[in-house]
């Protein structure tokens, strides 16, 4: 090689092409006659690993190396020594203003970032370069070139782009996280403040953290008196159990099943609240829903219905009371008769069958009255064979009788937790619609029986495993079509003619089986009967007897130098009452209605005992009249009678101390009894009068 060439030697790819190049023809000739400082830039920019371009003359002409190579593309075989704007002809516009000033006055340009837009390989591509240009000086210093190094950024950009990009949609995607965050919290403190369930967070012991300002509107209290608060607190005494259950199931499970509790008002009335909660990062979170109004009017149904049965037991009480008064006038005038014909010995069985008479009468009055009150569910241990032994009169009347009524008794003895008086209105209910099934007379059974419902004999009856107690009642009538049996629990459904039913009698009794924790299921086929079975679970404690009738007792002499107000405007009750006491040695002030009553009370008058009708004529109650006594005499003792069931016409508060009630009609030893538990013990007995 020539020495003169030896500037050509190495330079990779690109120093080989140098040296095979025919210059010959070029427009900068041979190499060998290139001037020094052309030479030396060639050799510097073949040899550097750097992507490099000498641009020499005035026209630019472009000398590389490899590692500019590649940026050239399809342009890379016919570039070199090409006039910088003919090899880059299509982005000259974007080129000139770089390289041309630096080559006329020499100063050096530094760029980031370049964006230049290049065919390569037939398509246009975006690429970003790095890149600096500086003057080439000779030994004069006249500018004969430029220099120029480069860096394909373009990667890099994009990269950068597409991280700017995600952050700003990252930034986006957190504003409208955010923005929905907002707008979650604005809509959950406009459903806490507008919510019209009562909404709870408190601690797992039932202290109150926070409520939302419905409370205040429902119970007339402010949430700051209201938290920190025990939640028990404002809770009903006799619901204090049940909440405390709830509060249980709710930390001990995810979700609780609903439950009911009554909350005070501030002036003392109470809300029934039905409440679901779940317990979550150590708190109870509550809502409750205001059902206080459902169960006033599902009382006021339960109590249509149930005066429904009343009215379906009229005609037959009216025939039994008529035959019984019958019987009680009958036998007075046959006692006063016998005392005319001075046969005395023969008026006993006369007085015993009258006095039969009235103890019917009264079983009548008392039972009706019971089932005609109103009352919430009161549950007591029941024997169901011994409920319906004492229905079965009630029934056999109501049915009429043209229907034969049977009782088949369980086996054993089980009870089950109802209240007794709705389920003898529901056993009531169940016996009229099976009368009214059979127009033309047939036969109602009625069996109590005991049974383990476990598995599919459970889910048939759709109750959970376990010991249970069904009572059915089957008739021989004419049965129901299966759409007739599907609609049977809604309420007012019925196929009774208009005027005949409300449709309110399956529906209550279904809605009493499910508060008492069973199922009523109805089987039925057209032709043959239909049988309802109510299915109540077992309860192990003893069943709940009424105490007996108080046997004859002998009244002490209590009456010497006593004295008894008798207010009572029957005048055949009052003799009774009036002679019974002056029999025993009392001394009897009489009235027959309550004003004439309150002013003998109000006078200097040495009373010891007050015997007053509950309702009286004169402007007040024996109540009241006996309340406004008490002002003056505190220790005036009382004994209420009354033609109602016990607590008809009392207030709703405990009777207070020394008052006791006794229900017309009553019996002589019971009302003796009543004064000397009242009066205290004598040492000196009196025979009956």
């Amino acid at each position: 090689m020539n020495p003169d060439l030896t500037f050509l030697t190495g330079g990779g790819v690109m120093g080989a092409k140098m040296r095979a190049h025919d210059w010959s023809a070029h427009p900068l000739g041979p190499p060998e006659g290139w001037p020094p400082a052309l030479r030396t830039m060639v050799s510097m920019v073949l040899n550097t690993s750097l992507l490099g371009t000498l641009l020499w003359g005035p026209e630019m002409r472009l000398i590389y190396n490899d590692a500019y190579a590649p940026a050239l593309g399809h342009r890379e075989p016919m570039s070199l020594g090409e006039p910088l704007r003919v090899v880059w002809s299509d982005i000259w516009d974007r080129l000139a203003p770089t390289f041309v000033p630096v080559m006329e006055i020499g100063v050096p340009v530094f760029a980031k970032r370049f964006f230049l837009p290049m065919e390569r390989d037939g398509a246009m591509v975006t690429t970003y370069w790095d890149y600096s240009v500086s003057p080439i000086r000779d030994e004069d210093g006249v500018i004969v070139g430029l220099l120029n190094h480069a860096l394909d950024v373009t990667q890099e950009v994009i990269n950068e782009e597409a991280l700017l990009a995600s952050q700003r949609r990252l930034h986006e995607a957190n504003n409208e996280l955010k923005a929905e965050v907002e707008s979650r919290t604005n809509e959950r403190d406009r459903m806490w403040a507008l919510g019209q369930e009562l909404m709870l967070i408190a601690l797992p012991d039932g202290t109150i953290r926070n409520v939302n300002p419905l409370w205040t509107t429902l119970l007339g209290v402010e949430r700051k008196d209201l938290i920190g608060r025990s939640l028990a607190s404002v809770i009903h005494p006799d619901d204090l159990a049940d909440a405390a259950q709830l509060r249980e199931r709710i930390t001990s499970a995810p979700v609780s099943v609903p439950a009911e509790f009554r909350l005070r008002h501030r002036d003392g009335s109470y809300r029934t609240i039905a409440w679901v909660g779940a317990f979550e990062d150590g708190h109870i979170y509550a809502t409750g829903r205001d059902i206080t109004v459902e169960r006033q009017q599902l009382e006021s149904l339960r109590q249509a219905q149930k005066m429904e049965a009343v009215g379906q037991l009229t005609g037959g009480l009216a025939h039994d009371f008529n035959n019984l008064l019958g019987g009680i006038s009958g036998t007075l005038e046959m006692v006063g008769l016998r005392l005319e014909q001075g046969r005395v010995a023969e008026v006993e069985p006369f007085l015993a069958a009258g006095m039969g008479a009235v103890r019917r009468a009264a079983a009548l009055t008392h039972r009706l009255l019971a089932f005609s009150r109103q009352q919430s569910l009161a549950p007591t241990s029941t024997d169901v064979d011994v409920l319906t032994d004492g229905m079965l009169d009630l029934i056999g009347r109501t049915v009429g009788p043209g229907i034969r009524v049977e009782h088949v008794r369980s086996p054993e003895p089980w009870t089950v937790l109802v209240d007794q008086p709705q389920l003898e209105n529901s056993l009531l209910n169940l016996c009229i619609n099976a009368r009214d099934a059979m127009p033309d007379g047939g036969r109602i059974l009625i069996e109590i029986a005991c049974a383990v419902l476990a598995g599919a004999d459970a889910r048939r009856h759709g109750v959970p495993d376990g010991d249970y107690v069904c009572l059915s009642v089957a008739d021989t009538g004419a049965g129901m079509p299966p759409d007739v049996v599907a609609r049977a629990f809604d309420p007012f459904f019925t196929t009774k003619p208009l005027g005949r039913g409300t449709g309110l009698g399956l529906s209550m009794i279904y809605g009493f089986a499910q508060q008492s924790g069973g199922q009523v299921r109805i089987d039925s086929t057209q032709g043959v009967g239909t049988r309802v079975s109510i299915v109540l679970p077992r309860h192990h404690a003893p069943a709940v007897v009424a105490s007996a009738t108080p046997k004859a007792v002998v009244m002490p002499a209590l009456g010497k130098g006593r004295t008894v107000l008798v207010v009572e405007d029957e005048v055949t009750v009052r003799l009774l009452v009036t002679s019974l006491l002056e029999d025993a040695g009392f001394t009897v002030m009489e009235a027959a209605d309550s004003a004439h009553g309150l002013r003998i009370l109000q006078s200097d008058a040495s009373i010891d005992l007050l015997v007053s009708d509950v309702g009286l004529p004169g402007g007040m109650s024996g109540r009241q009249m006996a309340d406004a006594a008490r002002l003056t005499r505190p220790d005036l003792k009382v004994i209420f009678i009354t033609g109602y069931e016990e607590t008809a016409l009392m207030t709703n508060d405990p009777l207070p101390w020394g008052v006791a009630v006794l229900t017309k009609p009553f019996a002589i030893d019971v009302f003796r009894e009543a004064v000397r538990d009242m009066l205290g013990h004598a040492d000196t007995s009196l025979a009956h009068a």
